[in-house]
């Protein structure tokens, strides 16, 4: 038996749906332990090689993990991943909420959707009914107004996932959204579902889980809990939760502002977390089984109304707050509601908004491009040029292709200016004198993407210093000295293996990443829920395994893939940073090259950053390549 699993793959297939159940492959589990380790592997076996995008032969994976869906701090996190639109490589995202809980009661681990619908549908799963629904009454709502409305026509038990009008029009960056708040935000994932006419998944599950030894898993779930609670940090962090770091990263000069031009804006303390506690939250709120509930419920007034919406998150903070230069965090909320309406990500949305204001600053595009008169700082422009791109509207149309494809079309230069890695919006952090941090997003396996190894705090201050330990000693706001590139690589691809251990396993890593709560918990939590006995070494190791297969998933996919598409965006390179703390500070190619060096030799790739043929084997891929 699999405890701690459901025990199925769940496999739809949208044209003339048919269903297939099939057992959980126990190698599989062995290699990859759930989540993003089924995802990528199941990816990798299933896509034809050079599968387009928008085929019915591309797929959509959504895994749990073994920790998914039992009482165990922060265990409610789901891995969904497809051939993402926005880059034509791996993509995969990463979804809190209690939507893979549900999956695992209804009876499956791993959900794969194939084909396409031939109308706007939605998904149903209770237990072992599985139904294609007619969706045109919901078709042309906003992602929160829908799941509103199923959960009023459906009942208020079902778990949805839904995406919105930017799906629908396949704006290459619409997200899945669920509990009114969560999203699966990056890659475009949302954009698949909506080429497949899938509008929303709905799962009941009134199922169990086996469990190995259930004694011992519920007094090992009660001290993590009193551990977690017990931590230094929670008191310190989870108030104002990820908004929290804003102060920190301004401070030391890592914050993106007006489409990262600069890396620090002057009204940042108008837009921070304390500013979230003190003007907008209404309440806490957290995911399954969450013991420190980061979100935040809140309500904020604009001239443009008034508006409830979960957050905002950091990254939201600063791709709204500052890329945009919106002055106060109830702009920010505002423009973080119209996303989630919408349905598109937040990171990319407020990279592509910054672009698109720029190149109109430049005289690149008119005001007749956008129908109006368009600017950094104002709401209105902001929430105009959103709708525009959720609509494929006027210059929508191309912004909604994301950064690299409106900069190829736009021409004249914005090419420089467009920040992304391999057609991925860059995120939150400035990295100009932050090449570990750097190093980190040239290398992540989906593109320009902060959460695949967050090394920034070893950039500022040299250390592992945990995240509220920086928060509490902000930054000096003096300008700081350049930072060494050489060394970097170790630190990158630690925290690279770091990360997706928690992806696999089904937990939200913020319980250790911001708290400090021992990674020695999880080899006791897995082995107790599944009997199989890993050790946190062992874990890693598949982490490893992962990231050469996704590197090798896009080498297949992407003619020509090599070091070239590990490069940054020109500005980062040839644009010294205008003011603030990091004023003057650029990174030269030649510094990037240094970066690539070391990493690809760590890797075991080669110099054009392809993984060898003796690293595949060692790391049990010989099948791949």
């Amino acid at each position: 038996m699999l405890y701690g699993y459901a025990g199925q793959i769940l496999r739809v297939d949208l044209d003339g749906f048919t269903v297939e159940k099939q057992p959980l492959p126990e190698d599989l589990v062995d290699k990859y332990i759930g989540g993003r380790g089924f995802v990528a592997r199941l990816l990798y076996d299933l896509i034809p090689p050079g599968t387009d995008p928008y085929s019915s032969e591309n797929i959509v994976v959504i895994a749990a993990g073994p920790l998914s869906g039992h009482y165990l701090p922060g265990s409610g996190k789901t891995h969904f991943g497809t051939k993402s639109p926005a880059t034509g490589m791996y993509g995969d995202g990463n979804l809190g909420g209690h939507f893979g809980p549900a999956l695992k009661y209804a009876g499956y681990d791993v959900l794969i959707l194939s084909g396409k619908a031939s109308g706007p549908s939605y998904l149903l799963i209770e237990d072992d009914t599985v139904e294609l629904r007619d969706a045109s009454a919901y078709w042309g709502l906003g992602s929160i107004t829908v799941e509103e409305a199923m959960k009023q026509d459906l009942g208020q038990a079902y778990e949805i996932c839904t995406i919105g009008p930017a799906g629908e029009n396949l704006s290459r960056f619409a997200c899945i959204s669920h509990d009114f708040g969560r999203q699966c935000g990056r890659t475009g994932i949302g954009t698949v579902l909506g080429d497949k006419k899938i509008k929303a998944i709905a799962v009941k599950g009134t199922g169990g889980l086996p469990v190995y030894d259930l004694d011992g898993l519920y007094q090992a779930g009660k001290r993590a809990y009193r551990d977690i609670y017990a931590k230094p940090g929670f008191t310190g962090w989870q108030p104002e939760g990820t908004a929290g770091i804003t102060n920190f990263v301004n401070q030391v000069g890592a914050f993106p502002t007006r489409n990262f031009q600069t890396s620090s804006a002057e009204h940042y303390q108008q837009i921070n977390g304390r500013q979230i506690l003190e003007k907008i939250r209404i309440t806490d709120k957290g995911c399954f089984c969450c013991p420190i509930p980061c979100g935040k419920y809140s309500r904020a007034g604009t001239a443009l109304g008034t508006v409830n919406v979960e957050g905002p998150e950091f990254e939201t903070i600063s791709m709204f707050g500052g890329n945009c230069d919106l002055q106060t965090i109830e702009d920010v909320a505002y423009a973080n509601y119209i996303c989630d309406e919408l349905g598109l990500d937040t990171i990319s949305a407020g990279a592509v908004v910054g672009f698109a204001l720029e190149c109109h600053e430049k005289g690149l595009l008119s005001d007749e491009d956008f129908g109006r008169r368009v600017a950094f700082g104002d709401l209105p422009s902001v929430v105009h040029i959103l709708e525009l791109i959720a609509g494929r509207e006027k210059i929508g149309d191309a912004l909604a292709d994301g950064v690299r494809l409106a900069a190829e079309k736009i021409g004249q230069g914005s090419e420089r200016f467009a920040m992304h890695v391999k057609g991925l919006e860059w995120t939150g952090y400035e990295c100009r004198n932050a090449p570990g941090m750097m190093l980190a997003y040239l290398t992540a396996d989906v593109g320009a993407h902060h959460n695949r190894a967050w090394v920034l705090g070893q950039d500022v201050t040299g250390t592992d210093a945990d995240v509220h330990s920086l928060i509490q000693a902000g930054g000096s706001g003096e300008r700081l000295p350049k930072s060494d590139v050489r060394g970097k690589a170790a630190g990158v691809i630690a925290s690279q293996h770091l990360r997706p251990a928690f992806d696999v396993l089904g937990t939200c890593r913020l319980q250790m990443m911001e708290l400090g709560f021992e990674v020695e918990h999880y080899e006791e939590l897995l082995a107790l829920v599944t009997g199989r006995r890993k050790t946190w070494g062992n874990i890693l190791e598949v982490s490893e395994r992962i990231w050469h297969l996704t590197r090798a998933f896009s080498v297949r996919e992407i003619e020509g893939f090599g070091r070239h598409m590990d490069y940054p965006p020109p500005r980062l390179c040839h644009d010294p940073v205008q003011s603030g703390p990091n004023q003057g500070h650029c990174i030269s190619e030649r510094e990037i090259d240094i970066l690539l060096d070391e990493y690809y030799q760590a890797r075991g790739w080669d110099e054009n950053g392809l993984p060898t043929r003796e690293t595949l084997d060692r790391v049990g891929l010989s099948d791949v390549g």
